[in-house]
């Protein structure tokens, strides 16, 4: 029976990272697989959607510039749109296999193995890995990380078939543009594909949304700008509303809502698309003399370490956030723990995250929604993306940047939202400095490019410091800079 230090089952974002970091340990590792190396996060989930939404972008901007060149609109080639979906995929893929022979000739050579196949525990020692054509085998291992990842989240009463009523796997699969399709669930995912599919001006999106408003997650403000492109992008959104039916009639989907005030209304469409979360990958992956404890969310894990000493788990497959940048942390964490000592606590407060919406949002830390829900009196202040000179230089002014700090004179930095063109490329500063713990005077000394959209998050910085550039009072609307304690907003008059 071969022997190993460590098994990762599952080569997706955290299981890949998981391996790799154990090298660093001069450990001999063994990496299992049953399908694509990348995992979802390339085959059919970060990585893809946001290459479609990539060309959704571009194809938007291209047909609004249209006019300046006296041109009519295009049509638009959905196979050769899919097939460069599918080369960004096969490229990122490439390069992980790739990656994995070349270092069998490298100096860590010896250390990494690599199979295809299903993996099960037998025991907390004992992997058995199951092909169908090179059968059955049985590894001893010291050490164990699960990273099996999650797929799309089935609601047993919708007639999903992955061809008329589809999840975000299905969604791939499509040979054509449909001319109308309703999407089942208004949060990131499911607001993401309504983005893409009306940023190709091909598709009539109906958006299902049982609040009465998108994202309920996120502040009001980010939620109007959000609503607003939508709608203007032709979406359809059903607020206050809750699915009572859905079938396939004649290779359409009828569906039928019923509203908070109690009437009811029937849609036709082409297509349905379901986006109500993931659900972890655990089913059959070790026997039941195994125990590993689990909840509805996933796996239960404390700093990624299960009920079982020498089983960890990490990525999609626990209660935690489930983000590939999440993932690729805890998989490293956890390798840092069994043969190391990690430098720190393994921390979520500072996980950058982005939404690839129109425009795109991106934050770090608190928002002002999950402030106000802990009980946290805060100091926000927004700067509006027309003070920007590379936003103004862009053509492209619509955005803002927003940053919380504490309600004391030390001012440390609760979070920051930015939405906008470029948000994404504005927050790993911020990121660092709530990791430190440290407050804004650090932030103050960074000299930006010029123009660059971060000069924006130091005007913000000044603004709470009281020596601006642009003083609130005078610029009402783009401006702003105000207090939040006990339930109360009040403008910070310098």
């Amino acid at each position: 029976m071969e022997k190993y230090d460590l098994v990762v089952i599952g080569a997706g974002p955290s299981g890949y990272a998981a391996a790799m970091r154990a090298l660093d340990f001069k450990k001999k590792v063994l990496l299992i697989e049953k399908n694509n190396v990348g995992g979802a996060g390339v085959t059919n989930g970060a990585l893809s959607s946001k290459t479609w939404w990539e060309l959704s972008r571009e194809t938007a901007s291209f047909r609004k510039n249209l006019r300046r060149f006296n041109l009519e609109v295009p049509s638009i080639n959905y196979k050769e749109i899919q097939a460069e979906v599918g080369r960004a995929v096969a490229e990122r893929t490439d390069m992980l296999e790739e990656h994995l022979r070349l270092i069998h000739d490298s100096h860590y050579a010896g250390l990494l193995s690599f199979k295809k196949g299903v993996a099960r525990l037998l025991s907390q020692h004992e992997v058995e890995i199951s092909h169908p054509v090179l059968g059955r085998e049985v590894v001893w291992t010291e050490n164990i990380i699960l990273a099996t990842g999650s797929r799309p989240r089935y609601l047993p009463e919708l007639p999903i078939d992955e061809k008329y009523v589809m999840t975000s796997d299905g969604v791939e699969t499509m040979d054509d543009f449909p001319e109308s399709m309703v999407i089942v669930g208004a949060g990131v995912i499911g607001c993401e594909y309504a983005t893409i599919f009306s940023g190709f001006g091909q598709t009539k999106v109906h958006l299902i949304d049982k609040g009465d408003r998108i994202l309920p997650f996120e502040d009001e403000d980010i939620v109007r700008v959000i609503e607003r492109n939508m709608e203007n992008s032709g979406v359809l959104i059903h607020r206050n509303s809750r699915l009572v039916r859905m079938e396939v009639k004649h290779e359409r989907v009828e569906y039928e809502l019923e509203y908070d005030d109690g009437s009811k209304a029937v849609f036709n469409v082409a297509r349905a698309l379901v986006a109500v979360g993931r659900m972890p990958n655990y089913e059959d992956l070790w026997d039941s003399g195994v125990n590993i404890t689990i909840s509805k969310r996933g796996i239960e894990d404390n700093d990624t370490q299960t009920n079982i000493s020498n089983i960890y788990a990490v990525g999609d497959i626990t209660a935690d956030i489930s983000l590939v940048n999440v993932g690729e942390l805890e998989g490293r964490y956890a390798v840092e723990k069994i043969f190391g000592s990690p430098d720190r606590k393994l921390l979520y407060e500072n996980i950058s995250t982005i939404m690839f919406l129109n425009p795109e949002v991106a934050g770090v830390g608190l928002n002002e929604t999950q402030a106000r829900e802990r009980g946290i009196d805060y100091k926000v202040v927004t700067l509006d993306y027309s003070c920007i000179p590379r936003a103004i230089a862009k053509r492209n002014t619509q955005g803002f940047i927003k940053l919380l700090v504490t309600h004391d004179d030390d001012m440390k930095i609760l979070g920051m939202k930015v939405i906008g063109n470029q948000a994404s490329s504005a927050i790993q500063a911020v990121a660092l400095l709530i990791s430190m713990d440290k407050g804004i005077e650090e932030l103050a000394e960074c000299v930006h490019p010029h123009p660059s959209i971060t000069e924006g998050i130091q005007e913000c910085v000044r603004m709470l410091l009281n020596k601006s550039l642009f003083k609130p009072d005078a610029l009402k609307g783009r401006l702003s800079c105000r207090t939040y304690s006990a339930g109360v907003y009040a403008d910070i008059r310098f």
